[in-house]
């Protein structure tokens, strides 16, 4: 029966690379010289130090820029509250959203059954599975999730004949 699955995973060595470009261009850009401003990556956090909060914003589109040129979705994003750490400097995690939420998978697949297409949703760990008759209403079925939930950054990934 054909089938494919519904994902949530970023590009992760384009993310990395995105977010050395980030702090080459930190430490190469005029208005940064003898800041604390810094971008790092570990597991799945980045994390963004400054002098002050503006600064962090201008990390952030600048990094924001970069996921955009390496075609990582900024959607994956999931920023922290900004923290003030020793003296006068912050810092602002930001999480990278991997796998699909329960909540999300759920609405992914009321979505389907509402729909009344002829295939079927089923929630496998942090991926949904979804299962048809016909190759035609499984293409439908990814029109209709990627129309109906445009917040989310889905990919489509094992499509089986």
């Amino acid at each position: 029966m054909p089938s494919f699955d519904t994902v949530c995973e970023p590009n992760l060595p384009e993310v990395k690379n995105a977010v050395e470009n980030t702090a080459k261009e930190i430490a190469t850009r005029f208005d940064f010289k003898g800041t604390a401003a810094a971008v790092e990556l570990k597991d799945k956090e980045i994390t963004m130090i400054g002098d002050a909060e503006f600064q962090l914003v201008q990390v952030e589109d600048i990094l924001r820029a970069k996921l955009t040129k390496r075609s990582v979705d900024v959607r994956f994003l999931d920023k922290g509250d900004v923290q003030k750490i020793g003296g006068d400097k912050v810092k602002q995690v930001i999480k990278i959203k991997s796998g699909i939420e329960t909540e999300q998978a759920k609405k992914i697949t009321r979505l389907l059954k509402d729909s009344k297409m002829k295939v079927q949703a089923a929630i496998q760990g942090d991926a949904v599975r979804v299962t048809g008759a016909k190759r035609d209403d499984l293409q439908a079925a990814m029109a209709l999730i990627k129309k109906d939930l445009p917040e989310m950054p889905l990919s489509f990934d094992n499509f089986r004949d």
